[in-house]
């Protein structure tokens, strides 16, 4: 996610400069044609393309609003995994029965601890299982989680959260006595929470924004910017001879706003694909593994993401 509050200039010129070199050398070929070679009958009137302008403006801005909602969707739906496994790890901490009846001894901490590690592995493993990158990336951000046992066992799944998920609530089973049936039933609540939270995540991302209106969004303003300057080299001639070369500066703004703008749609489409507009699960999930990391009172705990080059993963 792009978190500076200016666009760099470079950021924009990598996403443009091939649609830049496109237009003006289309609209330098039709200026020629229309001038030296006076082929004015290329011409079409004005209203029709401004018409069509208006038309594909509407059309983009219906897209480009749903892709959006896709994406603030993600956003909310990760925001409640960070809050979510707060709750899990101060429910898993502080929801125990009395030290009177259950004292707290090395094993009770540990079993505590692998609870909540296995939360900060179930965050990590989500992650990569939305970015597809299990296999890639497992062993640094999961692993050291978990069991070395359950770790190999997990990797081998084709949903590892899910399997997380299930352990955590087999774990709850195992816990004699350190969780009353409140407390217990209060944190399978929550492990039903993360899994719709899981199953909305994988829904974006697994369901694509409908094909029809991307292309035909892509198609129809591709076909503005092919009739844009045909439509705007009569008027501009009217305006003096020789006024037509205007077309070409005033054809490229305008046919670089309107591609911009489809382009700004098309990238918000899949919010789960680690790039510069996504949403930032590697650095959620970092702020999750540090806040549940000093829950259980570690010292050591790892820095925060930082953004590179106004990017934040």
């Amino acid at each position: 996610m792009y978190v500076q509050k200016h666009i760099h200039w470079r950021v924009i010129w990598n996403y443009s400069w091939k649609d830049l070199l496109i237009f003006i050398g289309y609209d330098l070929t039709l200026a020629v044609l229309h001038g030296p070679l006076g082929m004015t009958w290329l011409d079409i009137p004005w209203q029709l393309v401004s018409i069509l302008g208006v038309a594909v403006s509407f059309y983009v801005g219906f897209k480009n609003s749903s892709s959006y909602n896709r994406f603030s969707e993600a956003r909310q739906l990760w925001g409640g995994i960070v809050n979510r496994s707060r709750n899990w790890t101060m429910l898993v901490l502080a929801n125990t029965q009395s030290a009177v009846l259950v004292p707290r001894t090395p094993e009770r901490v540990a079993y505590q601890r692998r609870l909540v590690y296995r939360q900060i592995a179930w965050v990590n493993a989500l992650r990569l299982h939305l970015r597809r990158q299990t296999k890639d990336q497992w062993d640094q951000a999961v692993a050291p989680f978990l069991d070395p046992v359950e770790s190999d066992y997990l990797r081998t799944t084709v949903n590892p959260p899910a399997q997380l998920l299930l352990r955590q609530s087999q774990a709850l089973q195992d816990a004699d006595g350190l969780f009353d049936a409140l407390q217990r039933r209060t944190l399978v609540e929550d492990l039903r929470e993360l899994t719709n939270l899981q199953g909305g995540s994988e829904r974006i991302k697994n369901t694509p924004f409908p094909r029809q209106y991307a292309f035909s969004s892509m198609v129809f303003v591709w076909l503005f910017i092919a009739l844009l300057p045909l439509g705007i080299q009569g008027e501009f001639e009217k305006l003096g001879h020789g006024h037509y070369w205007l077309t070409v500066p005033f054809s490229v703004l305008v046919s670089w706003v309107f591609v911009t703008i489809e382009l700004v749609g098309h990238i918000s489409e899949d919010p789960f694909e680690n790039r510069m507009n996504d949403v930032p699960m590697t650095a959620l999930c970092r702020s999750i593994e540090i806040d549940l990391r000093q829950m259980l009172g570690e010292a050591e705990l790892p820095a925060p993401e930082q953004h590179i080059d106004g990017v934040l993963y």
